[in-house]
């Protein structure tokens, strides 16, 4: 899989990011499908009440308007443009996913909210842009590595 992130969405996750501080903060994200397993990150969401030093969960409920603003945007093309999955960062840790991070999203696409995958990013704050990584969790199989590609425009 690939995703591009364009440096316009890059540069508002990383002033949410510094804004935060040590504390982790996350969100969905929102992505438009350019080919099969080609996407690219169109929008993101923030939930930063809920974070501390070393942990984040997102509120479910918080981000289903969000979610709709982004449907009735595009028009209900969910073919096109969907839920990619979820982001947050790690302030005072690796950008890599944590034990209970994996677990977290393995629940998700074996839960019952019928998603066959979803993208985890995972970022941190450096002077000029962000380190991140991003793992891809599905029904078929191992979590793997997502290409991404860090676009310069929107």
């Amino acid at each position: 899989m690939r995703l591009d992130f364009p440096k316009p969405l890059r540069s508002r996750m990383r002033r949410e990011v510094s804004r935060a501080g040590r504390l982790e903060i996350g969100g969905i994200l929102m992505a438009e499908q350019l080919a099969p397993g080609d996407f690219k990150l169109v929008d993101f969401t923030v939930d930063s009440q809920r974070g501390s030093a070393a942990h984040f969960v997102r509120s479910v409920d918080d981000h289903q308007n969000a979610l709709a603003n982004f449907f009735q945007r595009t028009g209900s093309d969910y073919s096109c443009f969907n839920y990619l999955g979820e982001w947050h960062s790690h302030p005072n840790h690796p950008p890599i996913p944590s034990s209970e991070d994996m677990t977290s999203m393995e629940s998700l696409v074996h839960g019952e909210r019928d998603i066959e995958f979803a993208v985890l990013l995972v970022v941190r704050k450096r002077w000029w842009d962000l380190m991140m990584s991003a793992t891809l969790f599905d029904r078929s199989g191992q979590p793997q590595a997502v290409e991404v590609h860090l676009g310069k425009s929107a």
